[in-house]
């Protein structure tokens, strides 16, 4: 006997379904059955977490994701938590994490103390563009001088 896809019903096909009980069913292992203990642990507090919605929940899912989970995978979760921001909100939710200082201060307690005081809190970014931008900024001759001071200090270290 022929169904509508013109193979007999003793052959299985991909689109019978009038005998799709008769085609054998290859039962394999759940995906949850495959997935290590702590990825379902922290998949659980995940969803804790999305459903409470509160700071401290976000809180103790970062603790416990630095106990279950491998720098790799936290790495991996983070970036993929950053790549579905828009920009502006990935690098203020980045620098959130990281640290920043925004930009520095004006001058009250005389440029160095306010300059080490604000490189404290700034993060690698910062530091590093401001640092080109105040070298770009300086005359030739005090470029040459920071760099003397730069090269004696790398010698003395």
């Amino acid at each position: 006997m022929q169904n509508e896809t013109g193979t007999s019903k003793a052959e299985w096909h991909k689109s019978d379904t009038n005998c799709s009980a008769l085609v054998p069913v290859k039962r394999g292992k759940s995906l949850s059955q495959l997935m290590k203990t702590n990825h379902k642990r922290m998949s659980r507090v995940l969803g804790f977490c999305l459903t409470l919605g509160t700071e401290d929940a976000w809180y103790e899912f970062s603790a416990l994701a630095a106990v279950r989970l491998t720098e790799l995978e936290r790495a991996a979760l983070a970036f993929a938590a950053l790549y579905s921001l828009e920009y502006e909100h990935a690098e203020m939710t980045a620098a959130a994490v990281i640290g920043s200082a925004g930009d520095p201060p004006p001058s009250f307690l005389g440029g160095m103390v306010d300059a080490r005081l604000w490189a404290e809190w700034a993060n690698r970014s910062e530091l590093k563009a401001y640092a080109l931008a105040a070298y770009e900024a300086m005359s030739t001759q005090d470029q040459a001088r920071f760099y003397q001071h730069i090269s004696e200090v790398e010698i003395a270290a």
